[in-house]
């Protein structure tokens, strides 16, 4: 089932994953409930008073025009951006600002809630890291746009996108040398290297500096944690990053 869709009305009483999907989507939107499946009283009210701002009739249960207006911060999300003479490197940047202006964020536990199964094919749970799955979902709606072939396979991993970066000629280490910062256009991609070989995190670069670079990634948080819980606009130096390149 699509995170857009909802398959039936949900009232008080039940309890059931389509109850879940409607607590994750008020506590995203900012009437935060127990995610635990179970529709009570603190579902029914904090819908009430979701239906209530959103200028619905008031009635507590969960219909269609209430779930559309629920996640309509998706269906943004998921809006087509205008290729306006833009290439794959700069539209896969408008589409992760696009993202970014939605608040994507983790609801319900750790790497879980309808974001985290967007950016991984309908995965989620604590052992599911979401950085790459975020970076290369904006680079194939970008790509999709466009109507061009993917530059790399769509992954969860930052190893594997550093891999498929080696394959394809397009990945740039820091670790020997300085990088040079002209081949790192935006759109290119970063991975945070926790060991030689090993890389723990990954995100989207939007803009290059002297000493720094501008990033949007996901599954961070404002402090520049790898396991964080949202999507973030980031300034980030150059030690342990290396690059794949479009």
């Amino acid at each position: 089932m699509s995170e857009l869709e909802l398959d039936k009305v949900y009232r008080r009483g039940e309890e059931s994953s389509g109850v879940r999907r409607i607590q994750e989507w008020l506590s995203l939107n900012g009437f935060a409930v127990a995610v635990d499946g179970e529709f009570g009283a603190a579902t029914e009210a904090a819908l009430k008073r979701f239906q209530a701002r959103a200028g619905l009739p008031v009635s507590g249960v969960a219909d269609a025009a209430t779930f559309e207006r629920l996640v309509s911060p998706l269906r943004a999300a998921l809006t087509g951006v205008p290729v306006s003479g833009r290439s794959l490197g700069s539209l896969t940047v408008a589409y992760a600002a696009q993202h970014l202006r939605q608040l994507p964020r983790e609801v319900g536990g750790r790497n879980r809630g309808p974001w985290v199964r967007l950016y991984l094919d309908g995965n989620e749970g604590s052992s599911w890291c979401w950085s790459a799955g975020f970076a290369t979902y904006c680079l194939h709606q970008a790509a999709r746009t466009l109507g061009v072939p993917m530059p790399l396979e769509r992954t969860f991993s930052s190893d594997l996108l550093a891999a498929q970066g080696r394959a394809r000629a397009s990945f740039l280490s820091t670790m020997s040398a300085p990088p040079d910062r002209t081949r790192i256009r935006p759109g290119s991609l970063f991975l945070r290297r926790r060991t030689p070989g090993d890389w723990a995190h990954a995100g989207i670069v939007t803009e290059v500096d002297e000493e720094t670079f501008q990033t949007i990634e996901a599954n961070t948080n404002d402090d520049g944690a790898h396991e964080g819980y949202e999507v973030c606009a980031r300034t980030r130096g150059f030690k342990n990053v290396d690059f794949v390149l479009l």
